[in-house]
C-alpha cells in the first residue's frame, strides 16, 4: 500500500466539443499540456472505433508533444492493437466498447474473454506497455486479469458514484465496500489497482481513501468543470481532494 495516488486526466471530451462544430478548436493536445502543468501525472485518451472524439491525428500529436505518460484506452480489436503497437504509449487500458453507448457503461468480462484478451496483453506487454483491464469491482475479474498476465486493472467505480449522488446511503455503502474488497484482493494478487469513471468532487474522497488504489483516471467531470472555472483550477482542486482523502486514511490507519 502506498501514500502516492496518481491522477490521470482524460482529454476525450475536449475533442467531443471540437468535433461538435468541426475545425481545430478546442485542441485536446493543448488541454493535455495544460493538465500536465496543473499537476496531472498522466494523460488518458480513448481512441474509439468510430473516432467520435479523439482522432488518429490527436493520438499522434499527443505522443509527440506531451512530456508525461500517455494511457491509450482502446477496445480489444486488431485495428486498435496495430495502432497501439505502432505508437507504443506508456500504458494501454483495454475497455469494452459498443457503438451505441454514450460512454463506457461497465467493465470487461475478462473471465469470459480470457483467450481473446490474453493475446492483446502478451503483445502489448511485449511492446513495453503497462496493460490494464477495465473491470467491475469483483474478485472473479481480478483473478481473470491476473491469469492472463495483465499487470494492472482499472476498477469501474461508476455504480458507487451513481449511488452516492442519486441513490441511498445503504446503496453507496454497499458499492464502496465492493471497491474496497476488490482493490484489496487484487493488490494481494500483485495487480496494480487503478480506478475511474464518474468521479466528481463529491465522490472522489472515499475512492481516493482506498489505500491499494494507486491511480485515478478522471475526464468528463474535469472538462465540464473547466467551463466554469478553468482546467487548471478543476485539476488542482481534484488533486487537493484526492491528497486530503488519502492523507486522512493513512492517518486513521496509523492511529
Amino acid at each position: 500500500m502506498s501514500f502516492e495516488l496518481r491522477l490521470g486526466v482524460n482529454v476525450d471530451h475536449v475533442a467531443t466539443i471540437r468535433n461538435a462544430r468541426g475545425g481545430g478548436h478546442p485542441d485536446p493536445v493543448r488541454a493535455a499540456q495544460l493538465a500536465a502543468a496543473a499537476g496531472a501525472d498522466s494523460i488518458v485518451a480513448h481512441l474509439r472505433e468510430d473516432r467520435r472524439h479523439i482522432s488518429d491525428d490527436d493520438l499522434a500529436r499527443l505522443m509527440e508533444t506531451i512530456d508525461i505518460p500517455l494511457t491509450l484506452e482502446m477496445a480489444a480489436t486488431d485495428e486498435m492493437l496495430k495502432i497501439a503497437l505502432r505508437h507504443a504509449p506508456h500504458a494501454v487500458c483495454i475497455v469494452p466498447e459498443r457503438r451505441e453507448e454514450r460512454t463506457t457503461e461497465g467493465g470487461l468480462d475478462v473471465a469470459l474473454g480470457h483467450n481473446h484478451l490474453k493475446r492483446f496483453v502478451d503483445q502489448l506487454t511485449g511492446n513495453k506497455a503497462i496493460v490494464s483491464m477495465f473491470v467491475e469491482p469483483d474478485r472473479r475479474q481480478m483473478d481473470a486479469a491476473r491469469s492472463i498476465g495483465a499487470p494492472a486493472v482499472e476498477i469501474h467505480v461508476g455504480a458507487y458514484c451513481d449511488a452516492l449522488t442519486g441513490g441511498t446511503e445503504a446503496q453507496a455503502a454497499e458499492q464502496i465496500e465492493r471497491i474496497v474488497d476488490a482493490a484489496g484482493y487484487g493488490a494481494g494478487l500483485g495487480l496494480q489497482i487503478h480506478a475511474g469513471h464518474g468521479i466528481t468532487f463529491d465522490t472522489v474522497g472515499p475512492v481516493a481513501a482506498v489505500p491499494e488504489i494507486v491511480e485515478l483516471n478522471i475526464g468528463h467531470f474535469l472538462i465540464g468543470e473547466a467551463i466554469f472555472g478553468g482546467l487548471d483550477s478543476s485539476i488542482r482542486h481534484m488533486r487537493a481532494l484526492m491528497d486530503t482523502a488519502r492523507a486522512r486514511s493513512q492517518s486513521e490507519a496509523g492511529a
